[in-house]
């Protein structure tokens, strides 16, 4: 498969992202929708910043950053043929499950027992009660995943010999702004710099425990596996993003859609996951709090990722992502 070609096209003047000429350091650069992006480390004056850097001063960077979208200063170079790489690398990843009601009916449906007395119907109506109680609980479900599992938006993904039956979720990210900690719904927004596309593989073989199934799952075996993250290509600035609660997320698998869903379907939106995330946990600047995924996973259809598949995943203003599984013995 030929590598996708850069593509500038998200919402608003600028995203960021985190690019190479091949054979060179990666950098932080600036991308302007007519295709071009700046090297921020030449224009800053700043040979060692890095991407999560700018988050850690992004309330005194963000007005210069308008300002170098706009201007004249530096040489603007073409994004055709610079390497695109994941947008951030953040020191914590906060992973949402269950948060669109939709895709965890399918889910459930498709994990049923096989002795399960229910009609499809039933257990369907069962399981749409049970969202509504968490919605009304206010029970998000988040969990730990590691930044050693991002990859970038166009880098092959390889599927581990072990993972039996590989799946696709792609979600909406939130990246954090500032340390937050106990931050009210009615903040969390404010801790919030931007957005971007991540790909939250999981194989499904390996997200419960067979050996001691009271444990629970296990996320570490079942979703960090390296390159199971995809991340970007850009992010863009929350202020470009009108609703994160109204946008499309859609995955084609070899051209065929098989997510296409609003996040209008989330149980929880952004600012409800954001704030639960730091009752526990000190969010840091550049740190992603992935949002879940929406129906039409491969456990729904029936057809797992296998060696050759390309993945296709886009959200509303943020541009899109292609990836290609490659077999680990392949």
């Amino acid at each position: 498969m030929k590598p996708a070609a850069p593509s500038a096209s998200f919402s608003g003047p600028f995203a960021l992202g985190t690019v190479s000429v091949p054979g060179r350091e990666p950098f932080p650069g600036l991308v302007v929708p007519e295709g071009s992006v700046l090297n921020l480390r030449t224009v800053l004056g700043e040979p060692a910043l890095t991407a999560r850097a700018i988050f850690e001063r992004w309330e005194e960077l963000l007005p210069r950053l308008h300002a170098l979208a706009t201007g004249t200063t530096g040489d603007r170079l073409p994004l055709d043929g610079l390497h695109v790489h994941a947008p951030v690398e953040p020191r914590q990843v906060f992973q949402s499950g269950a948060n669109y009601r939709q895709h965890v009916i399918d889910l459930e449906v498709a994990h049923r027992s096989p002795d399960d007395p229910r009609t499809v119907e039933e257990a369907r109506a069962e399981i749409a009660e049970i969202m509504d109680r968490r919605a009304a609980e206010d029970l998000p479900y988040v969990f730990i995943g590691l930044p050693s599992a991002i990859a970038g938006p166009y880098d092959d993904v390889v599927l581990p010999a072990w993972a039996e039956k590989p799946d696709w979720e792609l979600e909406l990210a939130a990246v954090v702004a500032a340390p937050a900690y106990w931050v009210s719904v009615a903040e969390a927004l404010n801790y919030v710099a931007g957005y971007t596309i991540a790909n939250d593989l999981t194989d499904r073989a390996t997200v419960f425990r067979r050996d001691m199934p009271a444990i629970g799952t296990d996320w570490l075996r079942s979703k960090n596996a390296p390159g199971f993250t995809p991340l970007g290509p850009w992010i863009v600035p929350a202020e470009s993003i009108a609703d994160p609660g109204d946008l499309r997320v859609t995955l084609k698998l070899n051209g065929e859609t098989m997510q296409d869903e609003s996040t209008k379907d989330m149980i929880f939106g952004v600012a409800r996951m954001v704030s639960y995330a730091s009752q526990t946990a000190h969010l840091l600047p550049g740190d992603l709090v992935l949002t879940g995924s929406p129906a039409g996973n491969g456990m729904h259809w029936g057809r797992l990722l296998r060696d050759g598949d390309v993945m296709d995943g886009s959200i509303t203003g943020l541009g899109a992502q292609r990836t290609r599984c490659v077999g680990e013995d392949a």
